[in-house]
Order: structure tokens, then C-alpha cells, then sequence
């Protein structure tokens, strides 16, 4: 199942982005999306598998949601399936905030996980 609910919070400085054949209005721009879809994909053109910190976990699920790039090493992280990380992103109520490419044209791993109930 693709989630696709509205994206909450004030957005000046981002592009709205509600499917996968949407794409930046130019490069270094911040988008914003709640899709599935959308997410995955992103994900998945950078070989990036969704994860979240061993030891954040509450009630029985995941606490802190990463993902694992390759080729970048730092804390150790526990895989989590898809459906596991979509279902704690759509329990917080998250917005995925990314770039696809830097202002320079070349692919941007940047991404942010936004409670807009807490920036309110």
C-alpha cells in the first residue's frame, strides 16, 4: 500500500512532491513528500536500505529511522523492512524533506525525517 496524505506544516523553502514522475523544479531545491512511492524510490536510487538505531526502539518498534547508505560507516544500525519503516513514519505523522541533487547537479543523499506538530 502507498501512503499519500496531505504534507502537514508550513513549507516555504520546499517543493511539494506527491508521486514518483514528479521531480525537482531545479537542482538543490528541498522537497517534501509523505508517498510511499516516492520515498522508496529515492531510497532505492541510492542503494540506501531503510534502518533505525538498535537501543531507540519503544513499545516493540523502531524508534530512530535512518537509512544505510553504502559506503558511509558510522553507528551501527539494525535493517528494518519496508513496510516496518513506512508504518512508524506514518504512526509519527513524518514528512520526508530531501534533495535529489546538490545545487551542482550531482546526486544529494540529504534527507530529513520533520514532525510538523512539533514546528508548529
Amino acid at each position: 500500500m502507498s501512503e499519500n496524505r496531505p504534507v502537514e506544516g508550513e513549507h516555504r523553502y520546499q517543493q511539494q512532491i506527491d508521486s514518483p514522475d514528479q521531480h525537482e523544479e531545479r537542482p538543490g531545491k528541498s522537497l517534501v513528500t509523505t508517498n510511499h512511492d516516492v520515498i522508496r524510490q529515492w531510497a532505492e536510487e541510492r542503494d540506501a536500505r531503510p534502518a533505525t538505531v538498535p537501543g531507540s526502539e519503544y513499545d516493540g518498534r523502531p524508534g530512530r529511522l535512518l537509512f544505510d547508505f553504502p559506503g558511509y560507516s558510522g553507528e551501527k544500525l539494525r535493517h528494518i523492512d519496508w513496510d516496518e519503516w513506512f508504518e512508524a513514519f506514518d504512526e509519527r505523522g513524518l514528512n520526508f524533506i530531501y534533495q535529489e541533487h546538490k545545487k551542482d547537479g550531482q546526486p544529494s543523499n540529504f534527507f530529513q525525517l520533520e514532525n510538523p506538530t512539533e514546528n508548529s
